[in-house]
């Protein structure tokens, strides 16, 4: 992207937002949790970025999506804090590639947790793969369609047109 003079930019306090400071291995245990509670805000987020074309004009929205995953981390610190510290001890030192199968049993103790406590169901498997429809209460953005000359102008009409000196250019006349 070319930055020119007419392009703003956002100031500083317009992008300062308390940041959720965990390790990947506290993301990846928390992330299908995370995914359900903060849905209908990610997928704002993402439609915006998506039909704005440009992520300065969604800044809000990425706000309000910092804001839900930084209340669920609080609110799963408050309740379930021991079984998801050692759900995430299991997936760092269960294997080098930290997966989560080797922990399935310490998963189902931090479900049981989250959902009896946070109502927060683990989705299926494959759920944030299935195609949804979201009802957005921001306006649509007006399409710009750019509008191009004619690469040619027509022919005048008191031209007479002369058949080709070859003959057709058309395999088959």
């Amino acid at each position: 992207m070319v930055v020119t003079e007419k392009i703003k930019f956002p100031d500083d306090s317009e992008l300062t937002v308390q940041e959720i400071n965990v390790t990947y291995p506290v993301l990846q245990a928390a992330s299908f949790y995370v995914g359900k509670k903060c849905e209908w805000q990610s997928n704002e987020f993402m439609l915006c970025r998506e039909e704005e074309k440009d992520a300065r004009r969604c800044i809000n929205e990425g706000k309000a999506l910092t804001a839900c995953a930084l209340d669920f981390f609080k609110q799963l610190k408050k309740h379930c804090r021991e079984d998801f510290e050692q759900y995430v001890r299991c997936i760092e030192r269960s294997s080098g590639t930290m997966e989560l199968s080797k922990c399935r049993k310490t998963q189902a103790v931090v479900d049981k947790c989250v959902l009896d406590k946070l109502n927060i169901e683990r989705p299926a498997f494959g759920y944030f793969c299935e195609a949804k429809i979201h009802d957005s209460s921001r306006p649509r953005p007006k399409e710009e369609v750019p509008e191009f000359p004619d690469a040619l102008p027509p022919l005048p009409k008191e031209k007479p047109e002369v058949p080709g000196k070859y003959g057709s250019r058309y395999l088959f006349s």
